[in-house]
């Protein structure tokens, strides 16, 4: 990305909720909070004037499937960042004091999720997915009871086991001097052990229904979704065609549908949510209780039409959309070097985004029909959060059960 001004760098690291023992779910976010609490060279403060005093930026975020550290900045800092970011992966202390810190500050964020209906909506529409048993099912954060006894030993455990050099990839995007890169990238990581692979059983899929109330929340969150394939079976092109096709835009049928026409909610949309260990076709909103009955009506109603068969318009609106979007994609670092590390943890290479859009183009209105057939022959999976009534409650076990 030679046009950019400044430089992007991530060092990920294949590890996170889904690499996590049960009884330490969270811990790898945990890792990620702490690791800027100092290493055996700096402390926090001298961690973020490092990186500022270059005008630098640097952040970190957990994830299912993977943990990263980022900075962004002036082209020739690059090798700096690199050595930064990699006393931070490599040489963190988890001082005890700051741990304990640091659980007032992960308390909060607790609250923070507790009170957000969307994201508790995400988290028991993934436990209808999964259950508890698979770490799919569970949260990225954990519990704040495991929080509480997550120790510096355990810390420490966990990092020598997970963070080894054949699950860490560093990536940059921008103006980059590709041979200085390299050899900072060397210098800073080349003598990092091996370690073996961090792997993960794929889940099974469960389905069924999940709900919660929140007080104060006076809309019912909604989260719905089927099985998809994971990113390593190319029929998983097929779905996210299909999610697009169903509810990505203003002119789809889900929010010309539910939105504009019927009024049942001001935020609904479809996607396909394709990981490399399992995927979901995910349909989401926000409703007023009263109305979640008519909601999984009429979205039912729209799944059994497009079993039936696609506008072929339609297929050409999502089409283009995913084209954009991926090309789009592309010329935003954060999100190529995201998807960089992805395919490397995955299929060992970078993918050809071209050959993947030729896919894309290749995917007949057969196809998408079937897996439309597919989603309403399998089991399906709901989330309800906020203000949620016995009736939605029902009526979502009454489609799940149907489908």
């Amino acid at each position: 990305m030679p046009w950019r001004q400044t430089v992007s760098l991530s060092v990920f690291i294949r590890t996170g909720s889904l690499h996590e023992p049960r009884l330490l779910n969270g811990i790898s976010h945990v890792v990620e909070h702490m690791a800027f609490k100092g290493t055996h060279t700096r402390d926090c403060q001298q961690i973020n004037l490092d990186a500022e005093r270059l005008g630098a930026e640097v952040n970190a975020h957990t994830d299912k499937d993977h943990t990263a550290f980022h900075m962004e900045g002036l082209p020739h800092d690059l090798p700096t960042f690199v050595a930064l970011l990699a006393d931070i992966v490599r040489n963190s202390s988890f001082p005890a004091d700051e741990l304990e810190r640091e659980r007032q500050v992960l308390q909060h964020e607790f609250t923070e999720f507790e009170e957000d209906p969307v994201n508790i909506a995400f988290e028991l529409f993934d436990r209808a997915c999964y259950g508890p048993q698979h770490p799919a099912g569970r949260s990225v954060i954990g519990t704040r009871a495991i929080l509480k006894r997550i120790t510096r030993d355990d810390l420490l455990a966990y990092v020598q086991r997970q963070y080894t050099a054949c699950n860490v990839v560093v990536a940059a995007a921008g103006p980059v001097d590709e041979a200085a890169f390299l050899r900072a990238t060397e210098a800073a990581f080349g003598d990092m052990p091996r370690g073996e692979p961090n792997t993960v059983t794929a889940p099974v899929w469960q389905g069924g229904v999940k709900a919660r109330r929140v007080p104060g929340s006076e809309q019912c969150q909604i989260v719905m979704g089927f099985e998809a394939p994971p990113l390593t079976d190319d029929s998983h092109v097929a779905h996210v065609l299909a999610a697009a096709l169903l509810g990505e835009g203003m002119s789809s049928p889900l929010l010309d549908e539910i939105r504009e026409r019927r009024g049942l909610a001001y935020h609904v949309a479809c996607s396909a949510d394709v990981m490399p260990h399992a995927g979901q076709i995910v349909i989401d909103a926000a409703t007023d209780p009263k109305q979640a009955d008519a909601f999984f009506t009429e979205t039912a109603r729209l799944l059994q039409e497009h079993t039936d068969g696609s506008d072929p318009v339609g297929l050409q609106r999502a089409r283009n959309q995913i084209s954009v979007r991926t090309l789009r994609a592309l010329e935003h670092p954060a999100k190529r070097l995201e998807t960089a590390a992805q395919d490397v943890f995955t299929f060992g290479q970078l993918r050809d985004s071209q050959a993947w859009l030729a896919r894309l183009q290749a995917v007949s209105a057969s196809e998408v029909r079937k897996v439309f057939a597919r989603m309403l022959a399998g089991h399906g999976a709901v989330g309800l959060a906020g203000s949620v009534t016995a009736r939605a409650r029902e009526r979502a076990a009454t489609l799940v059960a149907k489908s």
